[in-house]
């Protein structure tokens, strides 16, 4: 780790190596580029990260997948054919220089590359080995592949999502996305212990599977399940754990969403918001117990009543209520979202495609503003950073003819 400089990202100075795909371990690096941290992206020189080609919506016909570009921004690609020998010597210089390593390749690879925790743990003992997998090891199901879709419905989520008898993946990939979070989260936390409690090499090895992430995500419903022994049934745009809470058409042809948490709330809802003091007064619908029981009763009164009233009053008559509302939107609106642009959360980020608008990161740091670097074309700044390992323009040429880097990038 070189030393950072004054008023520096809070991850400067700190390098990460990846051999990464897809979304979960990207999210891993992007997530600590976005912090400062330098990533150096090892990819294969023909194709690279296959997440690269999944549709070139970005910026037109050839142009990078959507995927990738929300994935890799702020990386360094270098192209090095690992299986060569001369590919996987550069791949351990630049190790060398590391303080993490991050992979989510195929169930054994980084093995037979003798490049697993066990080997970085003798050759490279100070970086910390971060493997991100499908469903860990030991058990049997190990050995299958894992993408997103496959580990939702392995760890239960898409049985909670949709309506009953007809399930569904949650939209967003969220076993990929948070198991990335999981990852960052766990760097940070131990580059923070080795700067208070400098302990003796190897530093730990981490492992990570979508399969654990997702059956933390899925806590509260597996709790439920567990000590109920009621497999809870997916309401839509809606939860089986409280009631009233739902999306309702209004007069206008658009949706609301209304949301209670509490016995006050539901109170007013009606009161204040549906004028029904008579289901106000309804012992049956006094608890959240007794209103999720009875939820058809509520969701045909208070559906009936935004069928007769515009979206802008019952908002109103909501937020008047101190009752929680929002609209519901298609991606499309949310790009135009007002609240994103009256906050400044848009900023232009360069591609090897030309520049995109991209959302800032998420967490508001002070005055500090968390850097939004490129999103890097593939070989991009192989030559760049094996310059810095020594090698000479000629070693360079080379390595080319050999087929151990990928062709001089053109952009």
């Amino acid at each position: 780790m070189t030393e950072p400089q004054p008023n520096a990202a809070p991850l400067a100075g700190v390098t990460v190596v990846a051999m990464e795909q897809a979304v979960a371990a990207p999210m891993c690096t992007r997530v600590l580029a976005d912090f400062g941290a330098r990533i150096i992206k090892v990819e294969n020189p023909t194709g690279g990260d296959f997440a690269r080609h999944y549709d070139d919506v970005v910026n037109g016909p050839g142009g990078l997948a959507a995927h990738f570009v929300w994935c890799n921004r702020g990386k360094e690609s270098v192209t090095l054919n690992t299986k060569s020998a001369a590919g996987l010597d550069l791949l351990h210089r630049l190790l060398d220089h590391a303080d993490a390593f991050v992979s989510n390749l195929a169930p054994g690879a980084t093995s037979r590359l003798g490049i697993a925790p066990s080997d970085l743990a003798e050759r490279h003992p100070n970086v910390i080995p971060v493997e991100i997998d499908g469903y860990g090891p030991g058990g049997p199901i190990s050995h299958k592949r894992a993408y997103d879709l496959l580990v939702q419905a392995e760890a239960g989520s898409c049985a909670v999502t949709g309506y009953p008898g007809m399930p569904a993946k949650p939209g967003p990939a969220i076993a990929d996305f948070t198991t990335g979070l999981y990852a960052a989260m766990t760097i940070v936390t131990l580059l923070y212990g080795r700067g208070r409690h400098p302990q003796a090499s190897p530093a730990p090895a981490v492992a990570l599977s979508l399969f654990d992430v997702m059956t933390d995500v899925m806590g509260y419903a597996l709790t439920y399940t567990q000590h109920s022994g009621i497999d809870q049934e997916p309401l839509g745009v809606g939860s089986p754990a409280v009631a009233p809470y739902g999306a309702f058409p209004t007069r206008d042809g658009q949706t609301v969403v209304l949301g209670t948490t509490n016995d006050r709330e539901w109170q007013r809802v009606a009161r204040e918001i549906i004028d029904r003091p008579d289901l106000a007064d309804d012992p049956r619908l006094a608890t959240n117990p007794g209103r999720c029981a009875h939820r058809a009763i509520l969701d045909d009164a208070i559906g009936v009543w935004c069928a007769r009233h515009d979206l802008a009053e019952i908002q109103k008559r909501a937020d008047d209520a101190g009752i929680g509302n929002s609209r519901y939107n298609l991606p499309s609106e949310v790009v135009a979202h007002p609240q994103l642009t009256a906050r400044d959360r848009w900023r232009t980020v360069a591609t090897s495609h030309g520049d995109i608008r991209a959302l800032r990161p998420p967490p508001v740091i002070g005055d500090f503003e968390q850097p939004m670097g490129a999103v890097p074309g593939l070989g991009q700044h192989t030559d760049a950073v094996l310059s810095e390992l020594g090698l000479t323009a000629a070693e360079l040429a080379q390595l080319r003819t050999d087929g151990v880097i990928g062709p001089a990038y053109r952009g």
